[in-house]
């Protein structure tokens, strides 16, 4: 393993660019290559809500501690990304009250600011709600723009050094042994291979990764769970709007510029490949989220879209809404007998700087460094610099 500055090679231009960006701040020699565009995968294709973890305390509570601690760091490192309008929990019914206790229990154990409103200060606040309202409670939720937040981590990784590869394809590892000390990489745009060597390999594809670990004859616990998503045209409250249940199907109404996103559904599939969004899909979140936003129904749609999220297995739970949104990293070495290759699985876009760091802390003690995290406090550079 080279002494001075080891050769970090990553799989996946998602969660991928944040892990760059630590590395490369670390001074390890960081390449990173994405078999498309940046970002056209699980983490830019979300609706964009940074969570305060409040969505999780009922059901999660691992995540939720995790969404809350990262918000306020996302807040603090890439503000040009975030819109800070905060968000809130609304009961529609007698069966959403029944949740009330637990989720100010869960909140408080997990730290998160949450305020009882009356319903006629909720609809003061956002008149779009429905006026049948029970109950509402504020959290520090925002909103966050997908493709941008993920940018401004790949344009300081760049900046710092880092070789960001697009349209870069891993097609086999250059196994030495049981060691993995490289890839075969395909460059999509020129149709030339080349092998590019490495002292580490880090797995960061999302719902890809499965066939990533593949390549090295190691299998993960990674369960692909695609979903459908909504915009419609207008903006209709001015905070995020999250139903007071349990994780489900249409519960959270996120405005976005000015428009109104819809999520979300969720489903188990054995393809992380993108699929054709179910033709009932949308009808469903119209539906669902018009009764927190009655006036979801009047607009127009304006596009719909999947994204597979990864989701890291633990136990035999089938219900992808009930399966936790934490992650791991996987040291194959460990568990699988095969050295100089790492897996990042699970998370969420708004926990993907934690991700990267704790991925980061693995790198370190792998290859004998003793570097600290500095990503808590640097700010991102601006996401155009990616370019310039």
């Amino acid at each position: 393993m080279a002494a001075e500055r080891p050769h970090v090679l990553i799989v996946g231009g998602g969660v991928g660019g944040a892990l760059a960006h630590d590395l490369a701040l670390r001074g390890f020699r960081v390449t990173l290559l994405e078999r498309g565009e940046l970002l056209s995968g699980a983490s830019g294709r979300h609706h964009g809500l940074l969570h305060s973890g409040a969505r999780y305390v009922l059901h999660d509570p691992e995540a939720a501690a995790e969404c809350r601690e990262e918000n306020a760091v996302l807040r603090r490192i890439a503000p040009q990304a975030i819109e800070a309008n905060g968000g809130l929990f609304v009961a529609v019914d007698d069966e959403d009250l029944r949740h009330r206790e637990a989720f100010l229990d869960g909140c408080r154990a997990a730290g998160i600011p949450a305020e009882p409103l009356a319903p006629a200060q909720a609809l003061a606040l956002e008149p779009a709600l429905t006026p049948t309202l029970r109950a509402a409670f504020q959290v520090p939720d925002a909103t966050m723009d997908a493709w941008r937040l993920g940018m401004h981590f790949f344009a300081t990784a760049r900046a710092n050094g880092a070789d960001i590869r697009r349209f870069t394809e891993v097609v086999a590892f250059v196994m030495s042994g049981r060691t993995v000390a490289g890839v075969e990489a395909l460059d999509h745009r020129t149709n030339r291979s080349s092998t590019i060597a490495a002292d580490l390999v880090v797995n960061a594809a999302g719902p890809w990764a499965g066939r990533v670990a593949a390549m090295a004859g190691v299998e993960i616990p990674l369960q692909p769970a695609p979903g459908v998503m909504l915009s419609l045209q207008g903006r209709l409250t001015g905070r995020v709007v999250n139903r007071l249940q349990p994780a489900g199907a249409g519960d959270i109404v996120v405005p976005q510029r000015m428009l109104t996103l819809l999520g979300t559904t969720a489903w188990l599939s054995a393809d992380p490949e993108p699929v054709v969004p179910p033709p009932d899909h949308a009808a469903r979140l119209i539906a669902l989220c018009s009764r927190m936003v009655p006036a979801a129904a009047a607009l127009a749609p304006h596009a719909v879209w999947c994204a597979g999220r990864p989701l890291l297995v633990n136990g035999r739970e089938r219900d992808p809404f009930k399966i936790s949104r934490t992650f791991d990293c996987l040291d194959h070495a460990g568990r699988d007998g095969v050295e100089g290759l790492v897996t990042l699985i699970g998370g969420k876009a708004t926990t993907m700087r934690a991700m990267a760091e704790r991925t980061a802390d693995l790198v370190c003690r792998k290859t004998g460094r003793e570097v600290p995290c500095r990503t808590r406090d640097t700010v991102l550079r601006p996401h155009r610099g990616f370019w310039k």
